[in-house]
């Protein structure tokens, strides 16, 4: 079996993790159970453009043992756990391309790989999978049946595409369940996002201001955790909606611009390009901390920041470089986590398997929902099928020893009818 991975030794450690993740996974679990029974992917090539991480690892298996032949690569060069990927090749018989810290050429060519693989499914977390197929493999979009997107940051582009006429396959928008980001993107991100600063920094939280740009699930998420922790907490926003809804939350609000020189943390979950630039750079104070939480790494314009940097010093600390700017002033240390990276993947572990329980759940039934009705879908960005939904999230109240009422005959009728009123 062919493979790319950092060290096939490795693989003990990762079988581990994985088998710990499964613990906190029952929802992924029980529909492990029914593929296994069912065989929905018989004969299904499936390529995954995700974070290697042991959650993934359970989502890649439960297809497997689904009956598709799966080749997993890397998302993102630095969200790669390296005993997983290793674990998934020795233990588990699925061909993985992905190793931590790869360079740009060969993420790349390890997306070329999954194409290679000539998938009918495909599964992306950003979208370069299915752009890159688009961009560069045109001519393989008619073995494809559609694709499953996990990011904001990969809707957005796939929204984009079918507007302009550019998206040829039917994509479900994983995302957009609320099975994924009501919880994924807010108590996922996070968590997590705070757990990568953190292990990156070891700072403390408390009396910190902390400036978090966007104010979607992830940095509602971010904002309550890191208000929770005892932080002053600054919101910045282009929406107006957003930064209205972020103020009678309960958290100041302001241009970027005002939040820079008063800033002790900065992170950015906004999915848009130069978010914080050499305007900002240079009105932060001595010890600026500055990373990054969405899925690309263009919302920090690390360019702008070497720039004006009279000097840096790289690893001062694992996953924290140091960007010393000299101005009227005098000098200011800013530090940059994880390269403007994912933190709370590349410093951190990514989500926890719990709330990640629901997200690949939803991706598995997705994929079967994609296999039983490709043939008579058109190139458009589909929402998850409300029964999905449904079923995964009545799964894991169940899994959490939880129970709801039931509405009534007599209220289903009035809550159907026009007739009643006061």
């Amino acid at each position: 079996m062919d493979y790319d991975i950092k060290d096939i030794s490795l693989a003990s450690q990762g079988k581990k993790r994985i088998e710990w993740a499964e613990r906190d996974m029952p929802v992924l679990a029980e529909t492990y159970a029914r593929f296994e029974k069912e065989q929905p992917f018989r004969d299904t090539k499936m390529s995954l453009c995700l974070h290697v991480t042991a959650e993934t690892a359970n989502l890649a298996r439960a297809l497997k043992v689904g009956g598709a032949d799966v080749l997993l690569c890397a998302s993102n060069p630095l969200s790669t756990q390296d005993d997983v990927a290793a674990s998934l090749v020795q233990d588990y018989g699925i061909r993985v391309y992905a190793i931590r810290g790869e360079d740009r050429d060969t993420f790349f060519s390890h997306i070329k790989t999954a194409i290679a693989h000539q998938p009918q499914i495909t599964m992306d977390d950003g979208a370069d999978l299915v752009s890159t197929i688009h961009n560069e493999f045109p001519s393989e979009l008619a073995k494809l049946w559609g694709s499953m997107e996990e990011t904001t940051t990969g809707v957005i582009r796939l929204r984009a595409m079918a507007k302009d006429g550019a998206l040829r396959i039917p994509v479900v928008a994983v995302n957009d369940a609320k099975t994924k980001n009501l919880f994924d993107n807010r108590y996922g991100t996070g968590q997590s996002t705070l757990d990568g600063i953190i292990r990156a920094t070891d700072a403390l939280i408390a009396g910190k201001n902390f400036v978090i740009a966007g104010y979607g699930w992830c940095g509602r998420g971010l904002a309550l955790r890191a208000r929770g922790m005892s932080a002053q907490v600054i919101v910045t926003e282009v929406d107006p909606i957003k930064a209205l809804e972020a103020a009678m939350d309960g958290f100041r609000v302001m241009p970027m611009q005002t939040a820079a020189p008063i800033g002790d943390i900065f992170c950015t979950v906004t999915g848009n390009i130069n978010v914080l630039t050499k305007d900002h750079f240079r009105l932060m104070k001595d010890g600026a901390v500055v990373c990054n939480s969405g899925h690309f790494d263009v919302e920090v314009n690390v360019k702008d920041l070497a720039a004006l940097a009279s000097s840096v010093r790289k690893d001062v600390r694992r996953f924290v470089d140091e960007y010393v700017i000299t101005g009227e002033k005098g000098s200011a240390r800013i530090y940059l986590l994880a390269e403007g990276r994912l933190i709370n993947l590349a410093a951190a572990e990514g989500h926890p398997a719990s709330v990640m329980d629901m997200s690949f759940s939803t991706q598995a039934l997705a994929a079967e929902w994609m296999v039983k009705n490709h043939a008579s879908l058109s190139p458009q960005v589909y929402e998850v099928d409300s029964e999905i939904e449904l079923y995964v999230a009545s799964l894991k109240l169940k899994t959490m020893g939880l129970g709801i009422d039931a509405l009534t005959a007599e209220q289903k009728e009035y809550l159907a009818s026009w007739q009643h009123g006061t």
